[in-house]
């Protein structure tokens, strides 16, 4: 199941273009997604990560990455509401570890973030207006 699937599809694809552009641009990391039902193990890892914060999401997940560039682990879930997630997870001990959420131009924001997290803005000629949040990952996940 692709992003054709998404009441925001123009808008995904455009998140996962400037996702794209920026791991060429800072890495000349070619980003691929596959479908969510060809990389479970991804997903759970993602899951297993957002369970710290005891976010559980109903959303349908369409596409996933997972792929390590200079020592840190990356990986995406795009839902079919919007929603894309990134994990940027630092091999080496004490590196920068977060979990970064982005909602494709178009969509609400989830009622799982309402009062949790402010979103930030950011202009995309590829993906519209992005709104992002974030947060620190306190646990051990290899």
């Amino acid at each position: 199941m692709g992003f054709e699937n998404s009441p925001v599809s123009g808008a995904m694809a455009g998140l996962r273009a400037n996702e794209a552009r920026y791991f060429w641009n800072k890495y000349k990391h070619e980003f691929v997604t596959v479908p969510a039902t060809e990389d479970t193990d991804t997903l759970k890892w993602i899951e297993s990560i957002l369970a710290e914060r005891d976010m559980i999401f109903p959303y349908q997940p369409l596409e996933v990455s997972s792929f390590e560039v200079q020592g840190i682990k990356m990986a995406y879930v795009f839902y079919e509401n919007g929603l894309s997630v990134n994990i940027m997870y630092t091999l080496e001990e004490g590196g920068k570890r977060a979990v970064g959420f982005k909602l494709s131009d178009g969509m609400e924001i989830p009622v799982e973030f309402e009062g949790k997290f402010k979103f930030a803005r950011q202009k995309s000629k590829l993906a519209g207006t992005i709104r992002g949040s974030f947060f620190v990952i306190k646990g051990t996940y290899l």
